[in-house]
């Protein structure tokens, strides 16, 4: 008989008020990307004021390559958020911590290979972003660094995530703290030297975010075995840490396209950096600047879209369908309050915070203010089709978002580059943002009306020996979790 899930660090999101427990559910998550976002804004914040607007294009260069890394594992992540989800929603946490320790085991490989490979080919990576001459070595120092650290940050990621799929967003909001701390002491310290610490420049940026990797990993991991959480693995489940057939073929079968949705944001952001390089060091180091900003416009959509995610997994779980729709709309009206309300502060006082990234390089304000002004409210359009493609998601639908994401910001958004450039120039590129996300909402909408995706079934293993999925001819291709008791 499967043991119940329940445990310090675990919440049930399939009882109580729908809003409430919604709301705080994704305020720790949101709180935690937020935080995530200040512990880049810091590196760029020390790198901008103390070593200069090529330094920053560099961090920018990198910033993007990181991304896309990050994008490897998140599709395997969210598979897995996906199957532990509607496993605590069934009240089955063996098949909770089956899908944890094979992600945790498959991510720990992925991160090694990932950092290798990553500090092999760091130099052409930079080479096809066209990262301007100027930049070119700092970035080089900055990224290898970086990758480095790649396998504890990665591995990171994927137990934050396997604790938000068990209801826990508490945990996670914790150790972004500690690692935000960190990166903001060691910062200053490793890029100026301090006392008998030697000045060693944009490395150091990126030595104390590796030190807060780290040192946060090995914290989340005390911290659930100090606490007993309901995914800590002992004894004979330690053998779920090495990937299982069953398992694998999930995280593959649904997190290769999911990953493949982040990588595609990823490879569109490498195309507009280097068309935004093509524009000169000044628009490159503005473009860094605004994209600090624009990221945390897009904090409430991907912490909403987690926290719908998981608490609809969760609702499907437990076969509470007729709170799904609910959840999706006050997921929706959330993220416009919220980022409709951080575009309004951003663009009001846009010179204190583009200051903080550029200092007194006006010229350079004034290009990032631009930038801001035309593509800022594209966020709130983007945000609602991220909630979307969320709720999709923990029913294990993620082909459907895979092909509007490439279509909007390969075909409408460079498209539209193409079209408009010779008339408006760079505007042309803030201008894209847009275009590109108010198609993207208006056909999330239209598949998720259809409702197509609620009749997918993919079933979560519970034993390996007992195992098997279910196939359907009349179901959709991407198919769903619906856990088996």
């Amino acid at each position: 008989m499967s043991e119940p899930a329940s445990g310090k660090g675990g919440k049930d999101l399939t009882r109580g008020p729908i809003g409430s427990t919604l709301l705080l559910f994704a305020v720790p998550t949101l709180a935690s990307n937020v935080l995530q976002s200040l512990n880049g804004s810091i590196n760029a914040i020390w790198v901008g004021r103390f070593l200069g607007a090529q330094a920053l294009a560099a961090t920018a260069n990198a910033n993007i390559i990181m991304f896309l890394m990050f994008s490897v594992v998140f599709g395997f992540g969210m598979a897995s958020t996906v199957v532990i989800a509607q496993s605590v929603g069934a009240k089955d946490l063996d098949a909770a911590r089956r899908a944890f320790g094979t992600a945790v085991g498959f991510c720990s490989i992925l991160g090694l290979g990932v950092a290798l490979a990553g500090w092999i080919g760091a130099p052409v990576l930079l080479r096809l972003l066209a990262t301007p001459p100027q930049a070119y070595d700092l970035a080089l120092v900055y990224l290898r660094v970086i990758f480095f650290a790649m396998p504890a940050t990665l591995l990171v990621v994927m137990i934050m995530m396997g604790l938000r799929g068990a209801g826990d967003a508490r945990t996670p909001l914790i150790f972004m703290i500690v690692s935000v701390a960190i990166d903001l002491v060691l910062n200053p310290v490793l890029i100026l030297g301090l006392g008998p610490i030697p000045a060693f420049g944009i490395a150091g940026s990126a030595a104390a975010t590796a030190a807060a990797g780290f040192i946060s990993l090995i914290g989340v991991v005390a911290f659930i075995y100090a606490r007993d959480m309901p995914l800590r693995l002992r004894g004979a489940e330690l053998r779920y840490l090495w990937p299982a057939r069953d398992q694998m073929r999930i995280l593959v079968g649904k997190g290769l396209p999911m990953g493949l949705q982040m990588i595609v944001m990823s490879a569109s952001g490498l195309v507009m950096i280097g068309l935004v390089n093509r524009e000169g060091l000044l628009v490159t180091a503005a473009y860094g600047a605004a994209q600090q900003i624009w990221t945390y416009l897009q904090m409430p959509a991907m912490a909403m879209g987690a926290a719908v995610s998981a608490m609809a997994a969760q609702n499907m779980g437990a076969g509470r369908w007729d709170r799904v729709s609910r959840i999706t709309g006050y997921g929706m009206g959330y993220l416009l309050a919220v980022t409709s309300a951080m575009v309004v502060v951003i663009l009001l006082f846009h010179e204190p915070l583009l200051s903080l990234f550029l200092g007194d390089n006006q010229p350079a304000i004034d290009a990032a203010w631009r930038m801001q002004l035309l593509a800022s409210w594209s966020f709130m359009l983007f945000g609602c089709a991220m909630i979307l493609f969320g709720v999709m998601r923990a029913n294990g639908v993620v082909v459907a978002p895979l092909l509007i994401l490439s279509f909007t910001l390969f075909v409408v958004r460079l498209g539209f580059y193409e079209l408009a450039y010779p008339a408006l120039g760079a505007d042309a590129l803030w201008l894209s943002f847009p275009v590109g996300s108010l198609a993207s909402l208006l056909l999330a909408w239209a598949v998720y009306a259809q409702g197509g995706w609620r009749k997918a079934k993919l079933m979560v293993p519970v034993h390996e020996e007992e195992c098997r999925e279910s196939v359907n001819s009349e179901t959709e291709p991407a198919g769903r979790i619906a856990p088996v008791g």
